[in-house]
């Protein structure tokens, strides 16, 4: 006697792809004309169908809001836009409260007493940033300078071109010809000046001007020395940006290089100088 075949099965009994037997699932299965998932039997998809209708949909309302928008501002006067950076005066702290740069004291005094107050919330700032920070009369610089880099032990100083000769300790590193970055990672410390730095902010910038050098002569060595002149210090970021050009190289120094993991561990001389100090001159 012959067995059975189940319906949909060949006479041999071979299985066909797609087809199931009594108790198996028939998902996935098709027959023809009818189609899985939405994908039609043809086996096209209608996704680009649908992105088709979506970018034609979004564009049409972007025309009627547009057009909307138009509408009730027509006959509008125009509004002048200020585009002025903001200026001082900027507010300062207990510490350093005293008249700003624009106060209504137009006396020479009243602008010293400023400038002195500025200096000082600069120093502040910095300081904030574990940098250690010497405020000094224009005569005191050379010594100060020559002091601290006997405490670091820094022989090996680099020094760019452009700083005053008595500042420049003995046998210094000049970058001509270009140090490699093994000659700056081999030195003690870099000794520059700045192009301009930021009171609110406790922030040094260089600019690669005489007395800065190249970027790499501040961001590879172990230990930066920067001096900074009064008339140097701003009260806050949008005067900095009016003294820079935004067509050099500007590196803007906020404290020692310092970074932190996921669990908030401190740790310093990773992308730059571990040790930063700041020689201000009043």
């Amino acid at each position: 006697m012959t067995a059975a075949t189940p319906a949909g099965a060949p006479a041999d009994g071979t299985p066909t792809a797609g087809s199931s037997t009594a108790g198996s699932s028939t998902a996935g299965s098709s027959t023809a004309g009818s189609s899985t998932d939405g994908v039609p039997a043809d086996g096209t998809s209608d996704a680009g169908t649908r992105a088709s209708g979506t970018r034609a949909s979004g564009t049409g309302s972007r025309e009627r809001i547009l057009a909307r928008i138009r509408s009730a501002v027509a006959g509008a006067p125009d509004v002048e836009i200020t585009r002025a950076y903001r200026t001082s005066p900027v507010t300062l702290p207990d510490s350093a409260s005293a008249l700003a740069p624009d106060s209504d004291s137009d006396s020479d005094s009243g602008t010293a007493v400023a400038g002195a107050k500025i200096v000082e919330l600069l120093a502040e700032r910095v300081a904030d940033y574990r940098a250690v920070v010497h405020v000094v009369d224009e005569g005191e610089v050379a010594a100060t300078i020559a002091a601290a880099l006997a405490r670091r032990g820094a022989v090996r100083t680099v020094v760019p071109d452009g700083l005053p000769p008595a500042w420049v300790p003995a046998d210094p590193l000049t970058d001509d010809p270009p140090l490699s970055a093994a000659e700056l990672d081999g030195a003690d410390g870099v000794l520059t000046g700045c192009a301009v730095a930021i009171a609110e902010t406790g922030t040094i910038v260089l600019d690669a001007g005489p007395g800065q050098g190249r970027r790499a002569l501040t961001l590879v060595p172990d230990y930066h020395l920067c001096v900074v002149r009064a008339a140097q210090v701003v009260a806050g970021v949008p005067e900095a940006l009016g003294r820079l050009d935004p067509s050099r190289p500007l590196t803007w120094i906020s404290g020692p290089s310092a970074t932190s993991d996921i669990e908030l561990n401190r740790v310093e001389g990773v992308h730059g100088p571990r040790t930063l100090e700041v020689v201000v001159v009043r």
